[in-house]
C-alpha cells in the first residue's frame, strides 16, 4: 500500500515536472555518462577512473571498442574487485588526498565520488598529477548548495539510508554507503580549485534536476518554485549537480 502511494506521488512530481522549462528537467549523472563523457573518448587513450569501483564509468564494450586503457583507483580493494571482469587494465588502492600520479593519463574521469572527499584541495591535486599536458579531465558532482546536500549533511546517517530505501527509484548504489561531506562542492568553489591545482576549466554544466522530493507531491512543487527562484538570482551556483571538464595546459 505504502510503496504504491509513494510511486503515485512520483508520478504525480514527474507530470509537474512536464510544466518547467526542458533544462530543468535534465539528469546531469546520465547526462554525464551518456553524453558529456562520450565527448570525450578517442581510441587508445589511457585514461584513470576516479573512484568509480564496483560502477565504472565505461562500460566494457566502449572500452574494448576503442581499446581504451583504464586503471581504476579506488580507496577500497573490495569495491574495485566488485566491478565487473575486465572493466580495468589495472587497479590501484589509494585514498586521493594523499595519491600522486605519473602525469600519463589522456583522461581523468569521476563520477558522483568528490562529494565524499574531506580535502578537495588534495584531490585536485593528485587529479593534476594523473593527467598530462594537453590532457582532459571530466567530473560529475553533486553541489554542496542543493537542498539534498544540505539534508544529507543535518541528518544522521542511519536515517538518511532510511529514507532513501523508502523511495521507488532511489537504490543504495554508487556512493551509498560512503558519507558525503561536499567540500567546496559548488561550480564556482571547484573552479577556484581547479585553477589553483593548475588546471584550466573549459567549461560547466549545470543541472537543476534530482528526484528526492519527488515522494511527496506539495513538497516537490514547493522545492521547484525555490528553486526557479534560486536560479533567477545565483545562475549556475544553484544547480543540484554539475558537470566540469578541465584540461591541463
Amino acid at each position: 500500500m505504502i510503496g504504491a502511494i509513494l510511486r503515485g506521488q512520483v508520478a504525480a512530481s514527474k507530470a509537474f515536472d512536464h510544466l518547467l522549462p526542458a533544462p530543468m528537467r535534465v539528469d546531469g549523472s546520465r547526462f554525464f555518462r551518456e553524453v558529456f563523457l562520450a565527448s570525450f573518448l578517442e581510441p587508445h587513450q589511457r585514461i584513470v577512473d576516479l573512484g568509480s569501483g564496483r560502477f565504472p564509468c565505461i562500460d566494457k564494450t566502449t572500452k574494448e571498442r576503442l581499446s581504451l586503457h583504464i586503471t581504476g583507483i579506488d580507496i577500497s580493494a573490495a569495491e574495485l574487485a566488485a566491478a565487473p571482469a575486465g572493466s580495468y587494465d589495472e587497479t590501484i588502492v589509494a585514498d586521493v588526498t594523499a595519491y600522486r600520479g605519473s602525469g600519463n593519463a589522456d583522461l581523468v574521469v569521476s563520477h558522483a565520488v568528490l562529494e565524499h572527499v574531506h580535502r578537495t584541495d588534495k584531490a585536485f591535486q593528485a587529479i593534476a598529477s594523473m593527467v598530462k599536458p594537453g590532457g582532459r579531465v571530466a567530473l560529475f558532482v553533486p553541489s554542496r548548495n542543493a537542498v539534498f546536500a544540505r539534508l544529507n549533511l543535518l541528518l544522521p546517517e542511519s536515517m538518511k539510508r532510511a529514507l532513501l530505501a523508502m523511495h521507488p527509484e532511489k537504490k543504495q548504489g554508487h556512493g551509498g554507503g560512503w558519507p558525503a561531506c561536499y567540500d567546496r562542492c559548488t561550480p564556482r568553489g571547484f573552479s577556484a580549485l581547479a585553477r589553483q591545482s593548475g588546471l584550466d576549466v573549459i567549461r560547466i554544466e549545470p543541472f537543476f534536476a534530482s528526484s528526492y522530493f519527488m515522494v511527496v507531491t506539495p513538497l516537490y512543487i514547493l522545492w521547484r518554485a525555490w528553486l526557479l527562484a534560486f536560479r533567477a538570482t545565483a545562475g549556475d551556483e544553484a544547480a543540484e549537480t554539475f558537470c566540469m571538464e578541465l584540461r591541463k595546459p
